[in-house]
């Protein structure tokens, strides 16, 4: 019984040695990944809904990405359509529209500043509580 369950355990870890989580995966592929090829992508989830009043309406959001977004990342960027739910500190699950903003930038200073300057000026224009962000390492081909 005991070999049985020792070639058990050892075949079950040989199947799984190949395993990896996703962070170690991007990881390893940023690595084999050409120096002129690494980038960081990072996606902003902003809200629609203000807190006392009207939702942000898609003229006011295109105003944002035309008024604030492009300025800063005229390479280009990507806006999805989401819908976000959160469990509020009432134990309520609250829900709303949302943008997802996705940016394929070089990780430096500047674009550290125009991500958290995007940040800033959303919650305060439209009175939020916070602008989500994701950040992980990519390798990009054109």
């Amino acid at each position: 019984m005991k070999i049985r369950t020792g070639l058990a355990a050892a075949v079950l870890a040989m199947a799984l040695s190949g395993c990896t989580t996703p962070s170690q995966k991007t990881v390893a592929d940023t690595q084999s990944c050409k120096a002129e090829n690494q980038m960081q992508q990072t996606t902003l989830y902003f809200g629609l809904s203000r807190p006392a009043g009207k939702d942000i309406t898609a003229q006011e959001w295109q105003q944002f990405v035309d008024r604030d977004v492009t300025p800063r990342f005229k390479d280009g960027l990507t806006v999805f359509d989401a819908r976000g739910q959160w469990l509020g500190n009432d134990g309520i699950v609250a829900r709303e529209q949302s943008k997802a903003l996705m940016l394929i930038h070089g990780k430096d200073a500047q674009s550290e500043t125009n991500i958290e300057a995007l940040r800033g000026v959303y919650k305060s224009r439209f009175a939020q509580e916070s602008v989500m962000r994701v950040d992980q390492p990519v390798c990009v081909q054109f």
